[in-house]
């Protein structure tokens, strides 16, 4: 007498294999969803608007407690950066925010240029709606092929006030940094307060241990440039004309 082994139940498995495909491509279905609309979001937050409009992308406002204090020193320092760098840019803004100078108004802003990936376009939307401090210029990320010219050039398009409600000049003075760099805000605002608030150049020259004013300037990983020059820069010719090299 022969015995008849049990056979599996083919049936069976392919109808849970087919049940199990289609719950994965649900799932897949869904996060395409959830990150197309990321997508989204981070497209309608970094709009394509021209530099007279950027600033409220960009997050250069002056709040109404600053038109009260128009007696204090008002400081932009723009941290020159790359768009991946997330860890270094929350690093330093959880460092500046432990600092509260007294007599002076500083804004910490993250510029770079334009994004060139999708998970930049997400991401960085996502911290422009949490915390309004990064700036992004008009240009092709680079170091020394006009992208400190172009932060410092935009500013005064970006800063335009159209109906009077900020004070001119909307910062007395403006710092280019690196994101390795940190400043003591209030020993920046306490220096800068004897100083004067127009043609200032602060910081060093090149080489850097000279102290001879006739030489080459922007140089270092931080320095500072009253508004007045700032809108020189904006507006001549001759800056144009140096563009490439170490510190543009």
């Amino acid at each position: 007498m022969t015995t008849k082994t049990a056979r599996p139940d083919r049936r069976g498995f392919v109808i849970s294999c087919f049940f199990f495909i289609c719950l994965l491509c649900g799932l897949a279905s869904i996060n395409e969803v959830r990150f197309d609309s990321l997508l989204n979001l981070g497209r309608c937050a970094l709009p394509n608007l021209p530099y007279s409009q950027f600033h409220n992308s960009s997050g250069i406002s002056l709040s109404d407690n600053d038109l009260h204090n128009s007696s204090d020193i008002r400081i932009l320092i723009g941290i020159l950066t790359l768009p991946d760098h997330y860890h270094k840019r929350h690093f330093l803004r959880m460092i500046y925010g432990t600092q509260s100078p007294i007599g002076g108004k500083v804004d910490v802003k993250f510029v770079f240029c334009n994004l060139t990936k999708e998970d930049q376009k997400v991401l960085v939307a996502l911290e422009i709606m949490r915390y309004n401090d990064i700036i992004i210029l008009d240009c092709k990320e680079n170091m020394n092929q006009g992208k400190t010219y172009t932060y410092f050039s935009s500013l005064p398009y970006m800063l335009k006030d159209e109906d009077g409600s900020v004070p001119y000049p909307p910062y007395h003075y403006v710092m280019k940094g690196d994101d390795d760099v940190y400043f003591r805000l209030q020993n920046l605002v306490d220096s800068l307060r004897p100083l004067p608030r127009d043609d200032l150049y602060y910081g060093y020259v090149i080489p850097c241990p000279s102290m001879d004013p006739f030489v080459h300037y922007m140089s270092g990983m931080g320095y500072l440039i009253s508004w007045d020059i700032v809108e020189w820069i904006g507006e001549s010719e001759i800056p144009k004309k140096g563009l490439s090299g170490p510190e543009d």
